[in-house]
This record gives C-alpha cells, structure tokens and sequence, in this order.
C-alpha cells in the first residue's frame, strides 16, 4: 500500500532531473525503451508498460540492479537484490505505512491492513504459524485426488462448451474454476457462492496495484465490503453450535475461527476476517494467471507442448514445465518493502532508512547474471529458481498448492484435447501492473466447422 505515493515522487523526480535541460536537439530521440530509471519506472506505469514490461526490464538490468529515483524510492530489478531483499529482516511490508486517517476512509486498505500480506513480525509470525500449519507439504499432496477429479469435471465442461469446434474463453471455464473450486473446498465455502468471487477478487486486487491516487481505491472498498460481510456471516455460522454440521470446524474457517476464539493471542478478530479475505483471493488468483500464462506459452512454443505431451505427465518434466512459466510470465510481478534499518546496502547502494522499494519480480526472473538468454522460454533450463512466489518470511503460503494444481491440469489438459489451439480471436491481458495474467484468452478443442 502507500504506492500512491510514487506517481508524485517520479513526476517531481523527472522534473528535478530535467530542470536544466537545453534547448531540445531539433531531431527527436532514437525509439526504444527510456534509458535512465525515472523514466523507466514512469513507463512501468503506462498502458503501453503494462502491456509489455520485458523491454522495459531489460533497460532496467542495464542500468543496473538498483537504481533511486527520488522521493525516497528505489526500483531494484537485479535477482541477487531482489533476492536478499525478501530475506532480509531489514527490510518489511509497506502495510505499515498506511495511516490511519487511510484506513478509516477505505474499506480495502482497512479489510488488508491485519493481513498476513501486510504485517511485519511479530503479529506477521503469530499469524503465519497458525495459518501455515494448514498449508503443509503433506497436507497439500493430499488434496491430489480431489485436484485430479476437479481438473476432469471441469475438462468435461469444456468439452461441452467447445463442442463442434465452438470457440470458449479458457480463462472463465477452467483457470479460474479450478483454483476457486480447491480454494473453496480448503475453506469451505458453498459451491452456491464461487462464481461471484472472481468479480470481488478483481475489484480487491485493485488495492495491491500502484496508482495516482486514492480514489481508484472505489472497486477494491466496494469488494472489501462485500467479503468482509460474507466471510462475517461464515463465521458466525462456524460459531452457532446448533448446526447439524459437525465437521464443519475441519475446514480451514471453521479451524481459524476457532483458533480465535481460543483466545490465545495469534488471532484477532480483525486478522481473521482479514486472513481468510486473503486467503480466498489469493487462493486463485495467481494459480488462474498461472494457468492462463502457461497455455499463451504453451501457444507460442508449440515444441513445449509438444514435449510435455510425449513427456506423459512426468513429475520432473511437468514440475520444470510450471517454474519456466513462472520465471518467463510471472503472476506477481512487482512488489514492495520499505527499509526498517538504519546501515543498510544493496548491490553497492545505501539504502537509508525508510526508504521506499520497488522489486521487480518480472525483472528479476529475468535477468541475464542469473538466467542466461532470459527472455527465451526453456522447460529444461537447469537451476530454475524464479522468485514469482516470493522467498524468506513473506513467501507465498500457497505455493505448493498453486503448483500442484497447475501440475495437474496441463498434462490432463493437453491429453484431453490434443488439438486445443488459439481460437483466433486475439486474447485480452488484464490492465494491472503487480498482477499479470489475461481476461479472456479464446481456444478451440477441435478444429472449426467447415
């Protein structure tokens, strides 16, 4: 949060910077990515730099991998830093810089201010205990079968809707029906209320997004709202002993909610509403990017498939398949951390104390002193370490689930319609720049009538 910040912070710093400038040359700048890390970080922030950032990043490793750009801000592109920033307890979550005058006037920024997302240790310790220990390895693989029986059914449901060469949104009937489905499964909620949830998670999400001002915060309050008053009634549904569902504290909000009223300190009511909020919105999220990320790649790359094809589902092959996908289009790509520490340095940079970072995620995964040729996509390449979920305290919960789940579905995908193909009607990516992932993206199963 406190990302509203920026857009003033570059423009006064691109004033400062061309305060002096000469009479401009009479011919106009060679095209091409800008050159110095204002500019590059106001383009960032352009439809043009949202579209495709690639470029962009590769400026930015040119430059360098740290760079400041006024008011206190600094835009760290290198893997190595981005790296030991996430690792670092010198460095927290910007959550703790909203007022609470922000707080007070939106929802959103109030809803997520208790998050796990959003807090520094202590609390963000206490709270991640007790949510990690549902999220384990051995927990997560045991959710395989019902992964597996969800990709099928919805595998079928596309089949109907493609039926005849008919073209169908893969974005609306699997990627994101698959990870909502498990999601929901894991927190029990009913099958009646999911389809609503891609809507309030796209207005939500807004919040996470670097923006001019405040007031764009108007579709993520009005989600805020809406979830905090749904997960309000399941609670106390959890909490009425009178149901005649007795397993209904084996789910992940009966689990938490009792966890809060056990009263022993890791859960405030606020952090629970605020916790299963985000787990519900992250729970599909970045997998529904994933997944859509990773058929566009499959798309462009058609030898990929074609080996994840011959390779039959093997977990090695399927396993490098996700972590390219993942370095190559990552979901998350920008992040945030202010510097808690005085004496701190990064890649040979000061960094003084409360200061402002950007970590390009994108830029990160692909950075040539770290992947060679990183902008080709390559399932084999070895030592594949994206940072696309994070690393160190703040690294994504779900992960492992996130990767099972697309482990599962594209070999099972790919097996079920061999001839799936681009349905020739050009695919809509989402207008965000911290969340990267398509709209819509049309395919076909079977070739089109004739």
């Amino acid at each position: 949060m406190g990302r509203t910040a920026l857009a003033a912070s570059l423009e006064q710093a691109h004033e400062q910077a061309h305060a002096h400038d000469a009479e401009p040359a009479p011919q106009a700048a060679p095209p091409g990515p800008p050159a110095d890390p204002v500019a590059v970080a106001m383009e960032l922030l352009s439809p043009q730099g949202r579209i495709d950032p690639y470029p962009l990043y590769a400026t930015a490793h040119r430059i360098g991998p740290v760079a400041g750009i006024g008011g206190g801000w600094f835009v760290v592109a290198g893997y190595d830093a981005v790296n030991q920033v996430l690792r670092s307890t010198g460095y927290g979550v910007t959550g703790a810089q909203i007022s609470q005058e922000r707080r007070d006037e939106h929802a959103a920024l109030a809803l997520l201010a208790p998050s796990i997302l959003e807090s520094d240790p202590p609390r963000h310790t206490a709270m991640r205990s007790l949510i990690g220990s549902v999220f384990t390895p051995r927990r997560i693989a045991a959710l395989e079968p019902m992964i597996r029986a969800a990709v099928d059914e919805l595998l079928d449901g596309l089949a109907e809707s493609g039926a005849d060469g008919q073209p169908v949104d893969f974005m609306a009937e699997f990627a994101f029906r698959l990870p909502v489905t498990v999601i929901c499964e894991m927190l029990g909620v009913p099958v009646t209320d999911r389809q609503r949830f891609r809507r309030l998670a796209a207005g939500l999400t807004t919040a996470l997004e670097f923006m001019t001002d405040h007031s764009q915060l108007a579709p993520a309050d009005a989600a805020a709202v809406e979830l905090a008053a749904f997960f309000g009634d399941l609670i106390a549904e959890r909490r009425d002993d009178s149901g005649d569902a007795p397993s209904d504290r084996s789910d992940l909000v009966g689990a938490l909610t009792a966890a809060r009223d056990a009263d022993d300190g890791r859960l405030s009511e606020a952090e629970l509403l605020a916790n299963l909020t985000l787990l519900l919105v992250a729970g599909f999220e970045t997998t529904t990017d994933l997944l859509g990320n990773g058929l566009q790649l499959l798309f462009d790359h058609p030898e990929a498939a074609r080996r994840l094809r011959a390779a039959g589902g093997g977990q090695d092959d399927v396993a490098a398949f996700v972590d390219e996908v993942l370095r190559c289009e990552s979901p998350v790509q920008v992040t945030s951390r202010v510097a808690l520490a005085e004496g701190l340095e990064l890649a040979g940079v000061p960094i003084p104390a409360g200061s402002r970072l950007i970590l390009l995620i994108g830029a990160a995964n692909r950075d040539p002193a770290r992947f060679p040729d990183p902008d080709r996509f390559d399932p084999a390449r070895p030592a594949n370490k994206p940072l696309s979920f994070g690393v160190g305290a703040h690294v994504c919960l779900g992960n492992g689930l996130a990767r099972l789940e697309a482990a599962v579905a594209f070999p099972r995908l790919l097996a079920r319609f061999p001839r799936l193909a681009p349905a020739g009607t050009a695919p809509t990516r989402r207008d965000r720049v911290v969340l990267r992932g398509y709209e819509t993206l049309p395919v076909r199963l079977t070739a089109p009538p004739a």
